[in-house]
């Protein structure tokens, strides 16, 4: 049988671990090619030297050799070399005939690269879940999209057809409106009618990011740019927009500071990570939404007026649900199919209830009817949904219901020109005390002095309402 003695070195050296290898004294006696390449030294520079030596020049700054043969036990330690990697040491000792220790056997692992696997092997499990998500979120938009052609109102068919050209080009596009009335909805719109469909579609909500967050969200970071930052850095959304579309939500509450580089980007689509100086060039459309009156916010400071002009090439306004009835009532449908599926029922609206949504005036917009409806849809227990399954959610008095004039004004007895001249007697008395006198009453109301006097008289003169 052939000797083994003579393919030690070998045998070492085809191992994955770091060996180190030294005697009861602390002198080193072999080391592995492994090893070499974690310390960055060679074997001829450690071997035969001691290993409190090594500490003392400063080449690593713990060592097992002392502990192990002292105790006799293995031992663990991590270990930080000059050039600043962090090895695990797991040291076992060696016993003579006599059951001293005679050598101690280290095995030396990198946590610098067990710590980048790790967070290779958790960004890749992020990834697949983003994945997920996204399939699960495609199918389930293309099964509850509302479909553009099904608004009826006059002021939504011409946004329709302003969409349909913006979306053919690659103009940045500024959707203006308040809370509620879809302008991620209008956003995705624009995306999917788009030459950039097929790719990925990003939305960044400018008002719940922390503003030292923001920067790093939208243009990513480099390695070690920041504590806790990944060794290997990360790309931002623009980066991973690219050949895609970004919609940047609630525009208006984006920091000073991060105007400047938003500018940046529209103007010459380059962009420079956190911590990094080195420029990137990235090719995304930018979509941007406010519900803020953007040029206030330039008169007092609080927006740059070049960013204002460079995001307004289209501007959309979406009007607010009270001013276009028609469309409340197909979206009302379109909700109740969706949550009547999810929640597995079936479910139509009574008239009275149709009727009352009409007449809603909708504060919080789409977002509103499409919360309540969902919640309709959880508490009605029968198949038409009534004016008594809406109590809870909207029509309570003092919980939401809006009282119509007519109910509260007291109009017993009364022809309907006879409240008109209560109310209209009620404004101009009001109007008087506002501003001092019948003259700035007048102007305010933009009718002549004597109408405010003559109508005020004839309301001073009025019979007492109900029975004589």
């Amino acid at each position: 049988m052939e000797p083994i003695e003579p393919y030690i070195d070998r045998i070492l050296d085809v191992l994955s671990d770091g060996i180190y290898i030294s005697d009861r004294e602390g002198y080193t006696l072999k080391v592995n090619t492994m090893y070499e390449k974690l310390i960055g030294l060679n074997r001829e520079d450690l071997v035969g030297r001691r290993v409190q030596d090594l500490v003392r020049e400063g080449v690593f700054d713990v060592v097992l050799n002392p502990t192990i043969v002292k105790t006799g036990q293995p031992a663990t330690s991590v270990q930080t070399t000059k050039k600043g990697q962090k090895l695990i040491l797991n040291g076992h000792p060696i016993f003579d005939a006599e059951g001293r220790v005679a050598l101690v056997v280290t095995f030396v692992r990198d946590v610098t690269v067990m710590s980048q696997l790790r967070e290779q092997i958790a960004a890749q499990k992020k990834l697949l879940e983003q994945l997920r998500t996204n399939v699960q979120y495609i199918t389930e938009e293309t099964f509850q999209r509302f479909p553009l052609a099904s608004f009826r109102s006059r002021e939504m068919v011409q946004l329709n057809k302003l969409i349909e050209k913006v979306a053919a080009t690659d103009a940045t596009v500024l959707i203006l409106g308040e809370t509620g009335v879809g302008k991620e909805f209008i956003a995705r719109a624009i995306h999917r009618a788009s030459p950039r469909s097929d790719r990925t579609f990003f939305k960044l909500d400018c008002a719940t990011i922390p503003e030292n967050l923001i920067e790093s969200e939208l243009f990513g970071y480099a390695a070690g740019a920041f504590s806790g930052a990944s060794v290997k850095g990360k790309p931002g959304l623009c980066e991973m927009a690219d050949g895609g579309t970004l919609f940047l939500d609630e525009i208006g509450e984006l920091p000073p500071a991060m105007q400047v580089k938003l500018l940046r980007l529209l103007q010459d689509q380059e962009i420079i990570p956190v911590g990094s100086t080195r420029v990137r060039r990235v090719d995304v459309r930018i979509l941007a939404a406010t519900n803020r009156d953007l040029e206030k916010e330039i008169e007092q400071g609080r927006f740059r007026s070049d960013l204002y002009f460079r995001l307004r090439v289209a501007v959309l306004h979406v009007p607010p649900l009270r001013e276009r009835r028609e469309d409340i009532l197909p979206l009302a449908e379109h909700f109740l199919r969706k949550y009547a599926a999810k929640y597995r029922k079936e479910l139509r609206f009574a008239p009275e209830v149709e009727k009352a949504f009409v007449a809603h005036r909708w504060p919080g917009n789409i977002r509103e009817l499409e919360n309540l409806i969902e919640s309709v849809v959880v508490t009605c227990d029968r198949p038409v949904v009534e004016l008594a399954d809406l109590n809870s959610c909207m029509w309570n008095e003092g919980a939401g219901r809006t009282r119509s004039l007519y109910e509260t004004l007291d109009t017993r007895g009364k022809s309907l020109k006879e409240i008109l001249q209560e109310i209209e007697g009620e404004i101009l008395a009001g109007a008087l005390a506002a501003h001092g006198s019948m003259a700035r009453a007048a102007a305010a109301l933009r009718v002549d002095r004597s109408t405010v006097f003559r109508k005020l008289r004839r309301a001073a003169k009025k019979p007492p309402a109900g029975p004589q």
